[in-house]
């Protein structure tokens, strides 16, 4: 993953190489804390459990319900926050593939004529209805459990983005690849403050420092905080760093050490404590269940 100096967005490096097709994590959540970010591959995302999730893409702004299906093109900026949603058995399942494998071989070819199309909105992010998301529910969830061969996946895939391509009343979620941030409720003063940790998590954050950068005393400003947020300012910049941690734990090889170090975290025995506290496992467990629920095919 790698950060663009230039914008507080993250700009994502999915696990994909040229060689892959798809991209398929299947995931069981309490929280969502990975921050603003966009990547070069399209994304379909499946939430279920999720209502009163905040899902940001581009300049639209949304409350989740209980089910959630959307297809977000190459480079559009998303996010989901968790907002006011405090159900801890959240699943999302995420699709990252490239649209390339569309705009060869299979350009002009009539069968894929729907598939373009909704490929071409997905530039602007849609949403699929209800009766869509029913449709697909059962794929979705077989496609996670692959155990055939990568080709069945892949076809798999193809049926699903087909069936979705056949829905003419999605709904277009955005004007502008940018995330318009500025949707979410907290005030000024604390999106500068999360701004700041977004971007400086890897370093020590001190509550006095917070505070000055807006003005406030350290007291006054995490009364305020905790108001607008509902968590302290120290749960706060540990989610942040747990989130960091868990995405490096899912999608790298780097050793827990080095990711304890990598994500803010001074102590590894006070990362392992936190986290188990966090997760319910400790991140060597973490990293191996969630091996179990990733596919690149």
């Amino acid at each position: 993953m790698i950060k663009n100096n230039t914008s507080k967005v993250l700009k994502e490096v999915t696990p994909l190489s040229n060689r892959d097709c798809l991209y398929i994590a299947d995931r069981s959540k309490s929280e969502f804390t990975y921050p603003v970010h966009a990547h070069k591959e399209c994304e379909l995302n499946f939430t279920e459990h999720a209502t009163g999730v905040r899902r940001v893409v581009g300049d639209s702004s949304e409350i989740l319900g209980e089910y959630d299906l959307v297809l977000i093109g190459g480079g559009v900026e998303h996010v989901w926050e968790q907002n006011e949603c405090r159900c801890d058995k959240i699943r999302e399942i995420t699709i990252h593939f490239s649209s390339d494998m569309f705009l060869n071989s299979f350009k002009d070819k009539a069968p894929f004529d729907s598939i373009k199309e909704l490929l071409a909105k997905a530039q602007n992010g849609v949403e699929f209805p209800m009766q869509a998301i029913l449709k697909v529910y059962d794929k979705l969830d077989s496609l996670c459990n692959q155990e055939r061969p990568s080709f069945y996946a892949f076809t798999s895939f193809m049926e699903i983005l087909y069936e979705l391509s056949l829905y003419k009343d999605v709904k277009t979620l955005s004007t502008t690849a940018k995330a318009k941030i500025e949707l979410h409720p907290d005030n000024r003063k604390i999106k500068i403050v999360k701004e700041f940790i977004n971007k400086n998590y890897k370093e020590e954050i001190r509550l006095s420092d917070l505070a000055g950068m807006v003005g406030m005393s350290s007291v006054a400003f995490s009364r305020l905080f905790k108001n607008k947020t509902g968590r302290s300012l120290s749960d706060y910049i540990i989610d942040i760093r747990l989130g960091y941690a868990s995405r490096m734990l899912i999608d790298s090889q780097i050793p827990v050490a080095d990711i304890c170090f990598h994500s803010g975290f001074n102590n590894l025995s006070n990362f392992n404590r936190i986290f188990k506290k966090k997760k319910n496992c400790s991140p060597k467990e973490f990293r191996d269940t969630y091996r179990k629920k990733k596919i690149i095919v």
